[in-house]
């Protein structure tokens, strides 16, 4: 190699390294539910602070707290609140924690485009998806006469996400209770695959997957046990309440040692200073404005820990979570 190639390589070399080296990384990772507007806010984010890299991962919720709370991650997606479990393997580590809800979902059922059935009662997924069911409820037919004669074939996520978490505890009245005979993946993206390709699926995920794949898949109206009004997913039947039980917020965790570091803390702030805008660009439904005005009071005031009692709570709406008071 010529001395003159010598000298063009190390100098791209030093680039890459001084580059590597000068900047600070924010890690994020957890909830896939949470990854869009995660992924959002860090490309954004990006373009504004070229020395600031984040990286955004999918581990689930669970996976995402597991890290969490070894003191692996900065900021910790959840499409459900942290756990007893979890607080006490952060209280373990020393990890404490500042809980902050970034917008609401509308968590989705979904079906195959051909599928006939057009609406589906809590009373009829618990058919499907409780544990007895395991090996015995096959067909579509066995919850309803009225559904068609069709083998049931079932996705969802799996056992480390939130919304699998949230979704049995709303409809089988307990969180991971499940039957285990189903396509389970932390990736949404692969379950959206699996509904589309088999007339007999049913399966569920967050509703950004479904607006961003609406045209292969058909969501399913949610009868409200309390009303017996039919109501599909949408953002004004988040905002109106009238989206039950399967509308619930979802957040972020940020280390509380994390937050001290000057990368993290700017792009925590950022994320709520635009977490409004960027959740409703990916088709979730933004929190009120003062939700993220009393978050950004929390971080402020160094008000850690959560506003839950280490278990899942259905049907919970953001104005009754601002007044609660964050424990560890």
């Amino acid at each position: 190699m010529s001395s003159k190639c010598l000298v063009c390589l190390t100098g791209v070399l030093g680039l890459l390294a001084e580059g590597i080296c000068s900047a600070e990384v924010v890690r994020v990772d957890g909830s896939s539910t949470v990854y869009p507007i995660s992924e959002a806010v860090a490309e954004e984010f990006q373009n504004k602070q070229k020395n600031i890299q984040v990286t955004v991962g999918i581990s689930g919720t669970g996976g995402g707290f597991k890290k969490f709370c070894r003191g692996e991650l900065d900021v910790s997606d959840a499409s459900r609140p942290i756990l007893k479990k979890e607080m006490e393997e952060c209280q373990k580590n020393g990890v404490r924690y500042y809980e902050l809800p970034i917008a609401f979902d509308a968590l989705t059922v979904v079906v195959h485009k051909k599928n006939p059935v057009k609406q589906i009662t809590l009373a009829e997924l618990k058919t499907f998806w409780e544990p007895d069911a395991q090996g015995k409820v096959t067909r579509w037919k066995q919850a309803n006469p009225s559904f068609p004669d069709l083998p049931l074939k079932l996705f969802g996520p799996g056992s480390d996400s939130g919304t699998f978490d949230y979704f049995t505890e709303a409809v089988n009245g307990k969180a991971k209770s499940s039957r285990g005979d189903f396509t389970a993946s932390e990736d949404d993206n692969v379950l959206v695959q699996g509904v589309q390709r088999d007339p007999g699926s049913l399966g569920y995920f967050g509703y950004a997957y479904y607006a961003e794949n609406q045209g292969k898949l058909k969501a399913l109206a949610i009868v409200d046990p309390k009303t017996g009004k039919s109501v599909l997913p949408s953002a004004q039947a988040v905002i109106d309440g009238t989206y039950q039980p399967l509308s619930r917020p979802i957040f972020i965790y940020v280390s509380e040692s994390s937050y001290k570091k000057p990368e993290v803390k700017e792009f925590t702030h950022y994320y709520l200073e635009n977490a409004a805008h960027l959740a409703k660009e990916v088709k979730y439904v933004p929190l009120p404005e003062r939700a993220y005005k009393v978050s950004a009071t929390h971080l402020q005031e160094g008000r850690v820990g959560t506003v839950f009692k280490g278990e899942a709570e259905v049907g919970v709406k953001i104005e009754d979570l601002l007044s609660r008071e964050a424990k560890l």
